[in-house]
């Protein structure tokens, strides 16, 4: 008897360990959606900074596929929807090796932001080089649709820094939400690439608080040029801006 009960209460102690680790390694998995790993290890283990709602100082990406409407009334579904695939991890790839945040997809586009949930030493700079390193990638990725007789991508980029609020919002399904002026204001810099015919719109706040994180003679803001500013809805007055041109051909 006594056996027996020394028995059932380990095989029981064994699955309650097994269905919690498997609740540890679940919430992992929904974390790795949005987070880079250096940001899971942290939070798999203590999720407060995610139920905290506050006020801190962000970088924020834009990213959307110029046209993709019209590209995708012209194709059959299956391949729209695995041209967004292989974007999407282009990108998505990007975000994370730079310490970024997957905030979320929005159709031919997605968002993310560097600083969330944790204000790091170089957001600003990891934004623009994120930035960067997307062209880079949709440039070899176009070069390969070329090859193989596609139709070239032309994808545009709009980053901001500056004052958002995030925490969880929703009831039921919560999601880690950033919001404010700032997120606005880079999505309505994105859109700017049209009218400037450009890549790339980085607000001059970005760019100052990226030379602050870097030295200012680093490569990485050589490729950038100084705009007259700007009026983005939203925004009280108008903006300094910079450009980077899309790559020749």
């Amino acid at each position: 008897m006594i056996v027996a009960v020394t028995l059932a209460v380990a095989v029981r102690r064994s699955n309650d360990l097994l269905i919690r680790h498997a609740a540890v390694e679940r919430e992992r998995g929904n974390l790795a959606r949005y987070f880079s790993p250096n940001v899971v290890e942290e939070l798999s283990g203590h999720d407060e900074p995610l139920k905290q709602v506050r006020t801190q100082n962000v970088a924020v990406l834009f990213v959307d596929i110029v046209g993709f409407t019209a590209f995708a009334d012209a194709r059959t579904p299956d391949e729209v929807v695995r041209t967004l695939r292989e974007f999407h991890a282009l990108m998505e790839q990007e975000v994370f090796r730079h310490s970024g945040t997957l905030d979320k997809y929005l159709g031919d586009g997605l968002m993310a932001t560097f600083g969330t949930p944790f204000v790091g030493k170089a957001d600003a700079i990891n934004a623009l080089r994120c930035a960067q390193a997307m062209m880079s990638a949709a440039d070899r990725w176009n070069n390969q649709r070329k090859a193989a007789g596609e139709t070239p991508i032309r994808v545009s980029f709009g980053l901001h820094y500056g004052p958002v609020v995030l925490g969880d919002i929703g009831l039921t399904c919560l999601e880690f939400a950033v919001i404010g002026s700032t997120v606005n204001a880079a999505s309505r810099l994105e859109a700017l690439t049209r009218a400037l015919d450009c890549a790339l719109v980085a607000s001059d706040d970005l760019v100052r608080q990226a030379r602050t994180e870097l030295d200012s003679a680093e490569a990485v803001f050589r490729p950038l040029m100084a705009q007259a500013p700007q009026t983005i809805r939203g925004l009280e007055q108008p903006i300094a801006v910079w450009t980077q041109a899309r790559a020749e051909g």
